[in-house]
């Protein structure tokens, strides 16, 4: 990881580190895939499980519950995996503001980002460490979403000097 933390800030390994610093999560958090007998099959979800991180780093939306249903849904438009298809059902669980925001800003990203952008699952990511991240994200056809993190605050804290006036 501090290899990682040494590369130019606009790196993808940086940005990666950073996002797990921000986050307050690391790749050892991962669990090992179970159930699968197909060791063809579990290779590919631990590899998913894997690059998971990256998605995050890349897009940099947040572990949030509405930080991941985001992600989850760019996953099922750019993967077509069945289980991130059915992790978008989390949106049911998100407050009415956050579901807003997912419906008006964060599915049409995901979708619009997740069909057009090549197979993320494809990605090499330990090959495009010490990359541009700006240059990844182009070639992989992927523009950053608006930061789920300042939308919050701004939020909050309009809502802040609403009760105040």
């Amino acid at each position: 990881m501090e290899y990682l933390r040494s590369l130019p800030s606009n790196a993808v390994g940086r940005c990666y580190a950073d996002w797990l610093d921000r986050e307050g999560v690391s790749p050892d958090t991962r669990d090992a895939v179970k159930y699968i007998d197909d060791e063809e099959c579990a290779y590919v979800m631990q590899r998913y499980r894997e690059c998971h991180d990256f998605y995050h780093a890349i897009t940099g939306l947040p572990i949030v519950r509405e930080g991941e249903v985001a992600l989850k849904a760019f996953e099922f438009a750019n993967t077509l995996l069945p289980m991130t298809g059915l992790s978008m059902f989390a949106v049911m669980s998100l407050k009415p503001a956050e579901r807003r925001r997912f419906f008006t800003i964060y599915a049409p990203w995901a979708f619009t980002n997740g069909l057009k952008a090549d197979d993320v699952i494809n990605v090499y990511w330990e090959e495009q460490l010490e990359r541009s991240v700006e240059e990844l994200r182009e070639e992989l056809g992927i523009e950053k979403p608006l930061d789920l993190r300042d939308i919050r605050r701004m939020e909050r804290e309009r809502k802040k000097a609403q009760k105040a006036t």
